[in-house]
């Protein structure tokens, strides 16, 4: 127990004076506040061996420099150390000692000039600020070993600030992409309810969320909280979802944390910690070991220091340090000896294997060393004297603190313009060893230099968890293939449901992604597969149907083709034109095929055979009916000798079918010429399949041959309707024009049909037309002859066809 200095605890006299501050106790009483009696003084409490060590480094790292013959020859700095006991008041006390003399100045004058030309420390952010609001003033440099906040880093307000240690603007930062790093998505946060905790965890939060990882919770603690409110942050840490807690805590917070954490046999949680108590070995002891195994968190490296462990070897403090005392008491367990031995014990600050923050402190005094060498002008040269002054100023000592050196261990030392250091980092992880020791392992690193990349690595290293494998801390597990994630209203990003993507959607990065126009969804929307191609085959029902029907059309009037040609020489054959009878059946024999370019997978000649092949055939079909009809006309109402009428109409008729073919012809040669029909994927009417069909190319070159078509159809019609009322017995044009009824109806219920058939019914549509037309053109015109020609050869004569009885 000590009360609050007035005097340093440690102190040497020198031509130089750099001045420490180390939170060498680390509690404060909290006397009552009766407002009847006079407040009892404040007193700090339980000796923090780990800080002691930091302010025996300062020392050593002044012995060293003091025996040094190129560093400040011929100069010898001193002490002051006073202890701020990791309070921000003990702080104020503190800094008002160093710059003041220790001399009373009750009724004297103060001293203008300070007793210090530096100060290291303080290992707290908040100590550090209020130490801050008084040097700066004075512009006295403040060189802290310890003090990471963010806040630090301004210099309009901290002018004359540094630190060896790495601000927590990167520190949070990189528990941040470590958390991500791990798939870490849903976490808790405690922090020290003091500018370093809050600046650290707001840092945390905004680049956690810019990873993003969720809050569950953050809670802040303060050493000076009562028990209550420290057991109500353990109880919201206990009963959170959350696998991972990030503590960003000082050491102080820390201890009174993990107390009340064993009290509630706090178990089950990964603790990923700042670098304030990552590597405090006297946390790994058997008390806390069960909870911070495996714990996470990035810290400055380590270093060796020769002949520091020597030098603290040296020092004593019995009492505190061998748990006895030299006054017999009933409270102690044992009585001094003055025999004991530091090295016989196992103590924080005898420990040199973590020499980390601890070299910071070495490299704060080396700093201001070089500062105060460069300013005096020291010679380059072995025992060459230093330009001495009377007055050295710590302004001056401030300015010249933009230094660049490197230590014995090879480490270079630099600040940069905000006073801060180049920031790299270790991760170490808690890791125990074959005796049940705690050990610090390095598994990774993040260095914030790096120009490009991710600075955060890992080494391989397999890592220690405080579980049975690897912790899984998400709010909402992830969405299985096929679901994409929805944000349920009013909870953070990471909690969400799992909703199946649509059709022709498949799950990416927990998002929906809709497949490419020629790929659809598999069944679970897991990756896109090609579409199916649809289009009119032969392998299929109806295309086998329909070009059965085209091969039986074709057939049939190849049998009716010879069975003219068998009894050519009759009568009857003779009567109905020959030539063009002939011509005919050849004609929709060609129509009956063509019918088949319709069948299967459409090609470039394919679509413009099709429709080139169904204009040319028809109209040669029609052109051959027209031909036959016209003739029978003039044949009936010539004014001339009915004898001498044939003789000139078997010409006509040629020239009459060879030009309205012709004129069908030339308008085909246009429309390929022009915009000939071409393949087309056709994915705008199904969603799930691609239909493979013939785009028309110019769709008015389609319909006029289908108009050029219907033309010649209406003018057999006309002509066929004309000679209606001819002798019975020779009367073919009513077979016409019935013929010519049934075309005209099949091709005029077509054009809704073709225009509203969807895919390969489009196609199927055409061909039953095609089909129906040329069925409809063969039995109305040949069926009755051939009943003639076969069954009925009685009425096949010259006299039977003349009307004659």
């Amino acid at each position: 127990m000590l009360g609050m200095p007035e005097f340093p605890l440690l102190s040497k006299d020198g031509d130089i004076i750099i001045g420490g501050a180390f939170s060498i106790h680390s509690q404060i009483s909290k006397p009552s506040l009766s407002f009847t009696d006079i407040p009892e003084p404040l007193t700090c409490t339980r000796i923090n061996f780990r800080e002691f060590r930091f302010a025996h480094t300062m020392m050593f790292a002044i012995e060293e420099i003091n025996k040094s013959s190129s560093l400040l020859p011929n100069i010898s700095i001193g002490y002051k150390i006073f202890d701020s006991c990791g309070s921000t008041l003990p702080s104020v006390r503190a800094v008002m000692g160093l710059m003041n003399q220790q001399e009373k100045t009750l009724g004297k004058t103060c001293s203008s000039q300070s007793s210090v030309h530096a100060i290291v420390g303080a290992s707290e952010s908040s100590s550090t600020i209020v130490m801050l609001q008084t040097s700066g003033i004075f512009h006295i440099p403040v060189i802290s070993h310890f003090a990471t906040c963010a806040c630090l880093s301004n210099r309009k307000e901290y002018s004359s600030f540094f630190r060896t240690i790495p601000s927590d603007y990167y520190q949070s930062r990189a528990l941040a992409k470590m958390v991500k790093h791990f798939g870490w998505t849903w976490v808790g946060t405690v922090r020290s309810d003091n500018d370093y905790g809050n600046n650290g965890m707001a840092t945390f939060i905004a680049a956690a969320g810019q990873e993003g990882v969720c809050i569950e919770y953050s809670e802040a603690i303060s050493r000076t909280d009562s028990r209550d409110k420290v057991a109500k942050v353990v109880r919201v840490i206990r009963e959170g979802t959350a696998k991972v807690l990030v503590a960003f805590l000082a050491q102080s917070e820390m201890n009174i944390l993990l107390e009340e954490a064993v009290r509630q046999n706090l178990t089950g949680l990964q603790w990923v910690g700042s670098e304030s108590w990552i590597t405090a070995g006297y946390l790994a002891t058997k008390t806390y070991s069960g909870i911070l195994t495996g714990s996470l968190g990035f810290t400055i490296k380590k270093t060796k220091i020769p002949g520091l462990q020597e030098f603290l070897l040296q020092v004593k403090f019995w009492e505190e340090a061998f748990d006895c005392s030299f006054q017999p008491s009933l409270n102690v367990p044992k009585q001094c000896s003055g025999s004991e031995k530091l090295k016989d014990i196992d103590n924080p600050f005898t420990d040199v294997s973590e020499l980390r923050i601890s070299n910071n402190v070495y490299k704060a005094v080396y700093a201001v060393a070089y500062a105060i060498h460069n300013m005096l002008k020291c010679g380059e040269m072995v025992n060459q004297s230093c330009n001495r002054r009377d007055k050295l100023e710590p302004k001056h000592v401030s300015v010249y603190l933009n230094v660049n050196f490197t230590l014995h261990s090879g480490e270079s030392v630099y600040f940069d313009e905000n006073g801060d250091p180049a920031a790299t980092y270790e991760l170490v992880n808690w890791q125990r060893n074959k005796k049940g020791d705690t050990l610090f392992v390095t598994v990774g690193s993040y260095d914030a230099s790096l120009p490009k990349g991710n600075p955060f690595t890992m080494n391989g290293i397999n890592i220690t968890w405080n579980f049975s494998g690897k912790p899984q801390s998400v709010c909402s597990e992830s969405c299985s293939p096929g679901f994409r994630q929805a944000v349920i209203k009013g909870k953070p990003i990471c909690c969400f449901s799992c909703i199946s993507c649509a059709a022709g959607e498949i799950s990416n990065s927990n998002k929906c992604t809709r497949c490419s126009l020629e790929y659809w969804s598999n069944e679970n929307h897991s990756q896109c597969v090609p579409k199916v191609i649809e289009f009119l085959s032969y392998e299929e029902t109806m295309g086998a149907v329909l070009a059965t029907f085209s091969l039986f059309g074709a057939s049939l009037t190849t049998v009716v083709f010879f069975v003219f040609l068998w009894f050519r020489q009759t009568p009857l054959v003779k009567a109905s034109n020959s030539g063009l009878s002939f011509l005919l059946l050849f004609s929709l024999s060609l129509c009956f095929l063509c019918s088949l370019t319709f069948i299967g997978r459409p090609s470039v000649w394919s679509c413009m055979l099709r429709h080139t092949a169904f204009g040319i055939t028809f109209a040669l079909c029609m052109s051959c009916i027209l031909a036959k009809t016209v003739a029978v006309v003039i044949a009936f109402k010539a004014k001339r000798p009915a004898p001498r009428v044939p003789q000139c109409s078997a010409p006509f008729q040629r020239i009459s079918v060879f030009t309205c073919t012709s004129l069908q012809v030339v308008v085909c040669v246009l429309w390929l010429t022009l915009a000939p029909p071409v393949p087309y994927k056709n994915v705008a009417y199904s969603a799930e399949k691609i239909i493979l069909e013939c785009d028309l190319g110019s769709p008015i070159g389609f319909w006029v041959v289908l108009g050029y078509i219907g033309l010649l159809a209406v003018l057999c019609f006309i002509f066929a309707f004309l000679a209606r009322k001819l002798p019975d017995n020779f009367n073919e044009a009513k077979f016409i024009t019935f013929s010519m009824l049934i075309f005209c109806a099949v091709w005029i219920t077509f054009i809704p049909a073709y225009v509203s058939s969807p895919g390969k019914f489009t196609v199927a549509v055409e061909i039953f037309a095609i089909l129906a037309s040329s069925f409809g053109l063969l039995f109305c015109i040949f069926a009755p002859k051939c009943y003639i020609l076969v069954l009925k050869p009685e009425r096949n004569t010259k006299k039977h066809m003349m009307g004659r009885n």
